[in-house]
Parts: C-alpha cells; structure tokens; sequence
C-alpha cells in the first residue's frame, strides 16, 4: 500500500511540471523502499549505540 501511494504522489509533483508523470511514479515508488530500508538501518544503528553503551557502563 505504501508503494502505491508513494507512486501516486510522485506521479501528481510530476505533473505540475508538465510530464507525464510516469518518471515521478517510477521516483515515488523507489523513494518509498528507500524510506523503508534507511528506517530500518536507523533502528539497527540506535539498537547498536544502546548496547555499546550498556558494554561501556558495565565495564566502568
């Protein structure tokens, strides 16, 4: 569902410039995937920094 919309809304900036759209579709549905992935490494990275500093805090 999230790629359709993220489709949809790229499709319609896309036509404001006056395009047909389809290059602001094939943009919005690689943006959406790309939010997904870079969210998940975000998570990954906090869970990283959580536990290092747990290791850091036990040791001292």
């Amino acid at each position: 569902m999230k790629n359709v919309i993220g489709t949809v809304i790229g499709a319609a900036i896309d036509r404001k410039d006056g395009d047909s759209g389809v290059k602001g579709a094939v943009l919005g549905y690689m943006a959406s995937g790309a939010a997904k992935t870079v969210g998940k490494l975000g998570v990954l990275a906090a869970i990283g920094y959580g536990v290092v500093n747990l290791v850091r805090r036990r040791r001292a």
